[in-house]
């Protein structure tokens, strides 16, 4: 298991065009890719499980991947929030 925390840096936070986008990016690997916020933990290749984190501009998030490539998964999730996730 591998972890890192980000901040997100888009405006608007984690809406339904980003969320989509950081899906996107979890589901090209077979590792499991949650977030934690706070206290609740997200799914990050579920799009409503990413909206129903509320996460907002500025909030940071703790994004873990376990599995077989857990560190390509999290280097390339890192890097998607990092881009603004297409923001």
């Amino acid at each position: 298991m591998v972890s890192q925390k980000v901040t997100i840096k888009n405006p608007t936070g984690l809406h339904l065009r980003p969320a989509g986008i950081l899906c996107k990016t979890a589901m090209q690997f077979r590792s499991a890719v949650n977030f934690t916020f706070g206290a609740t933990t997200a799914n990050a290749k579920s799009v409503l499980s990413v909206l129903g984190a509320c996460v907002k501009s500025g909030d940071e998030i703790e994004i873990v991947c376990e599995g077989a490539d857990e560190k390509e998964a999290l280097a390339a999730m890192v890097e998607a929030v990092e881009s603004g996730l297409g923001e």
